[in-house]
């Protein structure tokens, strides 16, 4: 009787190690629940936030599940690095119900990329093309600003977000100075998001 505990035991404690093993790797990944690539970053320059090991070739398994899941095909580090943010300047989430300023200048990277995602880290279900802003849009200038809402604004630039529920930014820097990735907390020039008015404010 008493090795058939023991053996009940091991096997409840193998059982317990594989369903807390299941459940880690899940949320880890951003398969269970709500997790956007910002829920793990590590590096936070003005709420653009990114993780160093996407696209290192020392990444674990978990940070290549959650590049996966969220669609990044990330390049190594010295072809392009990725933030995200999916807060405005004030910490409150990015809502397709409000209209927002994008705000920037160059970057040190031979190109530059800023493109706006679903709740499901997905490119939203519209028809606008207007989903992203890049340095061959904006050309060479010291500073440069988009309008992010659901209707179409009267500015030059645009980006919808129709049918985005609440979304985040992607900033993709190409082919980047080798600074940026080594301290890009000193060196990425972060764009700001600044609120300019909700559906139903006052």
């Amino acid at each position: 009787m008493k090795t058939i505990l023991v053996y009940v035991f091991y096997l409840l404690v193998i059982v317990a190690g594989l369903f807390a093993g299941g459940v880690s790797a899940l949320w880890m990944s951003g398969l269970l629940g709500k997790s956007t690539i910002s829920s793990f970053a590590t590096v936070n320059v003005n709420n653009w936030t990114t993780d160093p090991s996407i696209g290192a070739a020392s990444a674990d398994a978990y940070t290549r599940a959650r590049i996966a899941r969220h669609g990044l095909l990330a390049l190594a580090k010295e072809e392009a690095i990725y933030f995200a943010r999916s807060t405005d300047d004030d910490g409150e989430p990015l809502l397709e119900a409000c209209s927002y300023e994008l705000k920037g200048g160059p970057q040190e990277a031979l190109w530059w990329s800023i493109t706006l995602y679903d709740n499901d880290s997905r490119l939203p279900m519209n028809d606008d093309n207007r989903l992203s802003i890049d340095a061959t849009l904006v050309g060479n200038t010291d500073e440069w600003s988009a309008i992010i809402s659901s209707d179409q604004p009267d500015a030059p630039f645009w980006l919808s977000s129709r049918s985005a529920g609440q979304f985040d930014l992607t900033l993709r820097l190409y082919q980047p100075e080798p600074g940026v990735i080594e301290d890009s907390r000193q060196r990425l020039f972060a764009p700001s998001v600044q609120k300019v008015d909700c559906e139903g404010s006052p």
